[in-house]
């Protein structure tokens, strides 16, 4: 009995992740980046900002050490389970996830790679040309300079937060035109 409680009791880590993941998700979606920025409201542009807030939450995790490592791992593999679910939602068979899966998760981790660098540096024209082409779809860097600087200015406002607040109740920059 005490094998089957441990088996399917929820683990310190995940739900850890869970309300994390949360946080990014609410943000992505405010409207103002749809209405203010011109961010198509689209799943795929949707799947793109979902991406860079929980990068942005994920830098500043791990700026904590090992406790923020660990919040950071349970939200990343929070992120990972809840693409596999939202592709069941919308229908994909379980023989198309796994190749489905593959793909998301190798343009996340592209989009990750790509971004990190450019967020760490402070480099505004590298996360906008990067953004321009991800979130927009564009080749004019121009058109992701309001989303990369939205980004680089919640970055230094994560830094200067307490890792209580970061994992409660982030503060976000202001999202302007």
């Amino acid at each position: 009995m005490i094998m089957l409680q441990n088996l399917f009791r929820t683990r310190p880590r995940e739900r850890l992740g869970e309300p994390l993941y949360e946080l990014a998700v609410r943000q992505a979606r405010d409207p103002a980046f749809y209405t203010t920025l011109g961010v198509a409201d689209r799943i795929d542009a949707r799947f793109e900002l979902y991406t860079l807030h929980v990068l942005l939450l994920v830098m500043r995790l791990r700026d904590e050490g090992e406790r923020g490592a660990e919040a950071a791992q349970a939200l990343f593999d929070t992120y990972v389970s809840a693409l596999d679910h939202a592709l069941r939602e919308l229908g994909v068979g379980d023989i198309s996830v796994g190749k489905k899966m593959r793909r998301l998760g190798e343009a996340m981790y592209g989009r990750m790679t790509a971004y990190e660098p450019a967020l760490r540096d402070a480099d505004p024209a590298a996360l906008a040309a990067g953004l321009a082409r991800n979130v927009f779809e564009s080749d004019d860097p121009v058109v992701g300079e309001a989303v990369a600087a939205y980004a680089l200015a919640s970055r230094i406002r994560l830094a200067e937060q307490a890792f209580s607040a970061v994992t409660t109740r982030p503060d976000w920059a202001e999202i302007k035109g």
